[in-house]
């Protein structure tokens, strides 16, 4: 398509991108206006990605790599070089993703934004009594931390009943731990004390003998059986495992993380009850209120305690505070305490929480790059979102977005619309241009923009209800609600108001035999891709075994016919310890994963490794037999077509990962199935596939539950719960329940408005 006409004193105002071949980028040349919102649109898998990441911030993080000394970039992690002529013009990238922000139990929102610096400052300057300066209330220093539990606000607790079998003796494996079963080194340190009567049940044992085996220590055995250290002292059962397992980070411990997992259970401090802190710090307090008191509220309820604070000591720390606040409830963030572990956040609330960083940066002419930021916000929160975007923008920045949500679509100065389809059907810039002309694009993204959603014309009639009675989880208050059998259920709400804890934390209690359809990581290993995970791959196998007359083992990259130099994984890994793995092609198979005489076997014409780099949109066509042909159907239904049988499994996005697990339950029935915001990573044109299906699973005679924020999922359900009317201590009601165009109407609920603000006139009943 034509490009756009730059002026010539104008070229400074732009990024310019020529040849980018990255992936299935097909020779794209464009060029990106900077200091201005450029949002980036097509299908999933169009090349968005591809364009966006793989070829703008990682060259412009490349170059900016090569600035440091050789030493620092052997400890930052590699970029290589993109497939591309040449990228002109390019600033500093700086990416805002939806990787989850992580960290340890130490690790909380007040200190990764800090908002809990500032506070420490304040509580310095002003508390009463005077408990020390800033750095004795951070319960990461040993001045300020409680001593009992380290400043974590938990304890470690080992469950006793877990960790020995009391129907067994010390000789019958009692002790259920690794290495301390019988014979082993640990286990010696028991059998060998001549404490013991080795045969004895546990559960025989007298109330001194129990305390002598768990929990006494320091003893010197006078008459150890032989085998004992000489100069060993006898040490109880739970503080070894204590010392050995709960108080250090030591390979050993990771080693059996499932194990501890298993016998240790974690409970609030008894000592600073949570707050993390000792007495000295926390009997320090402005206005009636120790730090603990003010991390522990939802940034909503914090920022007017701390706009209560006249004194004119602290003003400015006070004006610090505040400013952050407001930005964190502007983000639509303000239901999170302070304390809240980062490592809790879900990918969009980490992702608010970066950018929240970075409106309170004063670097300019920055490129920042946004992967879907509306992930998990309520229409409500996306308006709250833009005007946070627009902020970034205005500050001298060039923001760059890949985004679905057509209201943040609407914010762009410019658009970019790739595909037209996904894979090798995409790649290709389609569209470039104002949103006016998008509008009018024969595209997919163009097409689907001004479509209006309509309510579903006959809402199913539910054959019986699921109950939940008097839930309290959480924000939730005294919530009883029931919810239709047999149709499909929609539970909407602000972020924050108490969906996820009603739906994923409190239905399940009374309905364990729900199955989740959700986002997270597919329990397998890196070796793991699509045709593995639906079990076509072993039938592929054989197929390859009858054509050439050889054993199938061949054609398995775990087994005789792997690589050897990569070990049929296709890339080599090179630990860096403490920093991330470099991932390289295998120079030996080039990624083919087999040897050269496995690769010299065909099948219609392919080898195995052309096989596994086939889209589900091609091997559909190369493989009639059944199963194969109905699995690779679902997998095309779920809009799945574009990726290739042995794309591995960790590498797929969260919804990607989210539809697989769905194409596997399509042909079931009379099941509960619960979806958390299924419509992640799905373009438009994609929706209306995906509604398809969760009607299929519903017409089989399933429960469909799912919650969403997406208008034309609403539009198309059965039924709606709609959960607030706020977050977190403002949210947790139920404000309705019942049929979708009763919702349009309803007076205190942000769903309904929005889903009559669609339109000027509302949404059409069809």
């Amino acid at each position: 398509m034509p490009q756009q006409t730059i002026e010539p004193g104008r070229r400074q105002d732009f990024i310019y991108i020529t040849g980018a071949r990255e992936n299935n980028l097909k020779n794209i040349t464009v060029s990106i206006p900077k200091k201005q919102i450029t949002v980036f649109t097509g299908v999933s898998g169009s090349g968005k990605s591809s364009l966006v990441f793989d070829t703008i911030a990682a060259e412009s993080q490349r170059q900016l790599n090569e600035t440091f000394s050789s030493f620092v970039r052997h400890r930052l992690p590699r970029y290589g070089q993109p497939d591309v002529d040449s990228l002109e013009n390019l600033s500093v990238a700086m990416v805002i993703d939806q990787k989850r922000l992580g960290g340890n139990a130490r690790s909380t929102v007040g200190t990764v934004t800090d908002i809990y610096a500032l506070l420490r400052l304040l509580y310095s300057r002003i508390g009463r009594p005077f408990a020390g300066y800033s750095d004795v209330f951070s319960f990461n220093n040993p001045q300020g931390m409680c001593s009992r539990c380290e400043g974590l606000g938990t304890v470690a607790s080992i469950a006793v009943h877990r960790l020995i079998d009391q129907e067994k003796s010390l000789n019958e494996g009692a002790i259920r731990f690794p290495t301390f079963s019988p014979g082993e080194w640990r286990w010696k340190r028991y059998a060998l004390t001549g404490l013991f009567d080795n045969d004895k049940k546990l559960g025989a044992y007298t109330t001194d003998e129990c305390d002598l085996l768990l929990y006494q220590t320091g003893i010197k055995l006078k008459q150890p059986h032989p085998g004992w250290p000489p100069t060993s002292s006898y040490e109880g059962l739970i503080p070894r495992i204590e010392r050995s397992f709960l108080t250090k980070e030591s390979k050993e411990a990771a080693r059996y993380r499932e194990a501890i997992d298993r016998i240790v259970s974690t409970e609030t401090c008894p000592l600073c009850k949570g707050a993390r802190l000792n007495q000295n710090v926390l009997n320090c307090r402005i206005n009636g209120r120790n730090i603990a008191d003010c991390t522990a509220l939802q940034a909503s309820d914090l920022f007017a305690v701390i706009r209560a604070i006249d004194a004119p000591a602290a003003a400015p720390v006070v004006a610090a505070i505040l400013e952050r606040l407001e930005h964190f409830i502007a983000i639509g963030l303000g239901y999170l305490s302070l304390s809240r572990e980062t490592g809790t956040l879900s990918g969009g609330e980490s992702q608010r929480v970066k950018m929240l960083r970075q409106l309170g940066s004063s670097l300019t002419d920055i490129t920042y790059i946004l992967d879907e930021p509306s992930t998990g916000l309520h229409p409500h929160d996306v308006q709250r979102l833009n005007t946070l975007i627009r902020q970034l923008c205005s500050k001298g920045n060039t923001v760059l977005v890949v985004e679905h949500d057509p209201a943040v679509i609407a914010i762009a100065d410019h658009i970019i619309d790739l595909g037209p389809g996904a894979g090798s059907q995409g790649g290709e810039i389609i569209y470039e241009g104002n949103l006016a002309g998008l509008a009018l694009a024969a595209t997919p993204t163009g097409e689907h923009f001004a479509r209006k959603p309509r309510l579903k014309p006959s809402p199913r009639q539910p054959d019986g209800w699921l109950m939940i009675e008097h839930a309290t989880l959480h924000n939730l208050k005294d919530v009883c609600v029931k919810i239709p059998r047999g149709v499909m259920t929609v539970v909407t709400g602000v972020a924050g108001s108490g969906k996820s804890t009603l739906i994923n934390g409190v239905l399940p209690r009374n309905y364990p035999e729900a199955i989740f359809i959700d986002q997270e990581a597919i329990r397998a290993s890196k070796r793991s891709n699509p045709a593995t995970y639906t079990g076509i791959f072993d039938q592929i196998r054989d197929l390859f075994a009858q054509a050439n007359k050889v054993s199938a083992s061949l054609f398995s990259f775990n087994s005789t016919g792997a690589c050897p130099a990569c070990k049929g994984l296709g890339f080599t890994y090179t630990d860096l310890a403490f920093m991330d793995p470099v991932i390289s092609l295998c120079e030996v198979c080039q990624g083919r994963r087999f040897t050269v005489e496995v690769l010299g076997y065909t099948l219609r014409g392919k080898n195995i490794g052309e096989i596994l780099s086939m889209s589900v949109a091609k091997a559909r066509d190369l493989f009639p037999e059944e199963p194969i042909q109905s699995i690779l159907t679902r997998l095309n239904d779920v809009g799945l077509d574009y990726i290739t049988l042995g794309q591995p499994l960790n590498t797929l996005s969260g919804g990607e990962r989210q539809r697989l697990k769905l194409a596997a339950e399509l042909e079931s029935s009379g099941q509960i199935y619960i979806l958390d915001e299924p419509t992640t990573g799905l373009h438009m044109a994609d929706t209306g596939r995906l509604i398809a299906l969760l009607n299929r699973l519903t017409a089989n005679g399933s429960t469909v539950i799912i919650i969403e924020h997406n208008l034309d999922v609403i539009s198309q359900a059965d039924w709606i719960i709609d959960l607030g009317p706020g977050a977190g201590q403002d949210g947790g009601k139920i404000i309705f329940a019942g049929c979708p165009k009763d919702l349009l109407n309803h007076p205190s609920s942000l769903t309904g408005f929005y889903l009559k603000q669609q339109t000027n006139s509302g949404f059409t009943v069809i």
